[in-house]
C-alpha cells in the first residue's frame, strides 16, 4: 500500500503543445492517501483513463512527477511500481483454469503451494469463483472474465495500489451491484488503496469513500459523495452529479444581490462583499432540483412559476417549470402535492449556490475572537 502524490503533473499528446487546449490533463497537484478507496469520476474524453494509465507507469506524463511514498518513480516500469491495474475489457489467460489464472502473479512471486492455495481460494471465496476454478477461462462468459481478470488483480497482497479502469462495463447489470459491494468489502478487509475510474457517479458513490470528479483535464472537485451533492465547487460537478443535474442560471448583479430577467434573489453581505473582491466575466446561481421549496400557494415570500411537464417516477415525481423565461427542475416526493398551471417556490438561502467564472463563489470565514473579544488577526 503506498501514499500516491501527484506533483505539478501535466500531460500532452502533442509533441508541441500551444496553450491549455492540447492537453489531455492539464497540471495538477493531487494526493491519493494510503489504504483509501478513491473514485475518478468524469464523462468520456475528459483524461480519467489518462491520469490511470500515467500513474501505473503505462503512460509517461509530459510534466510533473508521480510518487509513491515521496518517492519519484517517474522513471519505473509498471512492474517495479508494484501496481495491480484492471482494465476495461477482460485480461485473462485463455488456455488455462480459472485457478491458475488467479496463482499466475503470486507463482511469478515465488509464493509456496500452500499460501497460493490459501490465497486463491480466499479471493474465489469473495468473488463467488469457486464452482468455476477449474474450468479453461476460454469457456467462460465475459462476466466470469471479467471476474477473474479483478480476481488477479486483487489476489495480491503485496502492491502499492490496486488502479481500476470502468471494470464493470462488461458485466450485466443486475451483477453490477453486487460486485461493486464486493469491491468494497475487500478494501475495508484488506486497507489496499483503490483508486476506481468510472463515468457512472453510482458507481463512484458505491465503491468510493472520497470522488474526485474530472472535468476538461483537471480535477475540479475532491470530496466526499455528501459534499459534492451538497455543495459543488464547480458548475460541472453540479450538472454532472445527481439525477436531474443542479439546476443553473445566468445572472447579473444588481443592488443586494443577482438577478435574471425580473426575478431578483437577494445574496448576504458576506457574500455581496466577497463578489466584490473578485475578478470576474460570468455569473450563475444554481440550486438542486431537491432543494427548490414548493409551496401549497402565493405568500410574499413565494416566485410564481409556470408548470410545464411532470414525470411521475414512481417514489418521487420531476417536475419542469417555468419561472421567468427560465426552465428549472423540481423533485416532488410522492406524497406532496402536485401544482397544477402555477407554482409557488422559493429558493432557501442555505442551497443557493452563486459561481463566478463557473467556480463556487464562498464567504470568508469570519475572523476569529480571543476570549476577550478582541478579534484575532
Amino acid at each position: 500500500m503506498a501514499e500516491i502524490r501527484l506533483h505539478n503533473l501535466a500531460h500532452s499528446y502533442s509533441r508541441a503543445p500551444n496553450g491549455a487546449a492540447d492537453y489531455a490533463i492539464r497540471e495538477m497537484n493531487h494526493v491519493w492517501e494510503q489504504g483509501g478507496a478513491y473514485a475518478l469520476l468524469g464523462p468520456s474524453g475528459c483524461g480519467k483513463s489518462t491520469l490511470l494509465n500515467i500513474i501505473s507507469g503505462l503512460l509517461s506524463p509530459s510534466h510533473g512527477e508521480v510518487q509513491f511514498d515521496g518517492k519519484v518513480v517517474n522513471q519505473l516500469h509498471p512492474e517495479q511500481r508494484n501496481i495491480a491495474q484492471v482494465f476495461q475489457f477482460p485480461v485473462v489467460y485463455d488456455t488455462m483454469t480459472v485457478f491458475d489464472n488467479l496463482a499466475f502473479p503470486l507463482r511469478n512471486q515465488g509464493m509456496n503451494k500452500a499460501r497460493i492455495l490459501a490465497k486463491v481460494n480466499e479471493i474465489a471465496e469473495v468473488l463467488e469463483l469457486h464452482p468455476l476454478l477449474h474450468k479453461r477461462a476460454s469457456n467462460l462468459t465475459a462476466d466470469e472474465k471479467q471476474k477473474v481478470s479483478m480476481g488477479r488483480g486483487l489476489v495480491r497482497d503485496d502492491v502499492s495500489a490496486i488502479l481500476f479502469d470502468e471494470p464493470l462495463t462488461v458485466i450485466d447489470p443486475h451483477l453490477k451491484w453486487k460486485l461493486r459491494r464486493k469491491l468494497k468489502q475487500i478494501h475495508e478487509q484488506f486497507n489496499i488503496t483503490m483508486v476506481y475510474v468510472t463515468h457512472d457517479q453510482l458507481e463512484a458513490s458505491t465503491f468510493a469513500d472520497k470522488i474526485a470528479v474530472m472535468y476538461g483535464g483537471q480535477i475540479v472537485q475532491f470530496g466526499t459523495p455528501r459534499e459534492l451533492f451538497e455543495r459543488p465547487s464547480h458548475t460541472f460537478v453540479g450538472y454532472f452529479i445527481g439525477s436531474p443535474g443542479m439546476n443553473l442560471i445566468e445572472v447579473e448583479r444588481c443592488e443586494g444581490g443577482v438577478r435574471f430577467a425580473d426575478t431578483v434573489l437577494p445574496l448576504s453581505p458576506a457574500l455581496n462583499q466577497r463578489l466584490d473582491q473578485l475578478d470576474w466575466s460570468s455569473l450563475k446561481v444554481g440550486i438542486r432540483p431537491e432543494f427548490v421549496h414548493v409551496w401549497e400557494g402565493p405568500n410574499e415570500d413565494a416566485l410564481c412559476g409556470e408548470v410545464v411537464h411532470l414525470e411521475d417516477l414512481g417514489t418521487y415525481k420531476i417536475l419542469t417549470l417555468r419561472l421567468d423565461g427560465q426552465l428549472l427542475k423540481v423533485r416532488l416526493q410522492e406524497d406532496q402535492p402536485v401544482p397544477h398551471q402555477r407554482v409557488y417556490l422559493s429558493f432557501p438561502a442555505q442551497w443557493l449556490m452563486l459561481y463566478a467564472d463557473e467556480y463556487l463563489v464562498q464567504e470568508l470565514p469570519a475572523p476569529a475572537r480571543s476570549t476577550s473579544g478582541e478579534v484575532q488577526p
